[in-house]
């Protein structure tokens, strides 16, 4: 995962860059910045890239959409956690469509 986070600049995946710039320590994402795109503690992804810890399905599937992988990179990911990809990572569910508009009201016969 830290090769996949070194990969992408926070900026293409909507990070702000902070004011005044900073010097960042490692290319790429930092590690709490991924935690936040996958909606996951920084805590708990550090133990899944150290290993202690066996991630589940959902959070596997929002680790390979915030890390924006291929279907190959996703089907990897995958095997090295113990599932099998059969499919790519989901991606996000798309906005609701809007209401129909209502019909018009009925024309009375009285109004003619």
């Amino acid at each position: 995962m830290r090769e996949h986070r070194a990969r992408l600049k926070p900026e293409t995946v909507g990070i702000r860059p902070p004011t005044p710039p900073t010097t960042r320590r490692v290319p790429g994402l930092r590690r709490d910045e991924l935690a936040r795109l996958a909606g996951v503690s920084e805590e708990h992804l550090k133990r899944l890239e150290q290993g202690r810890r066996r991630p589940s399905r959902a959070v596997v599937e929002s680790l390979a959409r915030a890390l924006r992988l291929d279907h190959a990179e996703y089907a990897r990911l995958c095997v090295l956690v113990g599932f099998t990809a059969s499919e790519p990572a989901p991606a996000p569910a798309p906005a609701p469509a809007p209401a129909p508009a209502p019909a018009p009201a009925p024309v009375s016969a009285s109004a003619e």
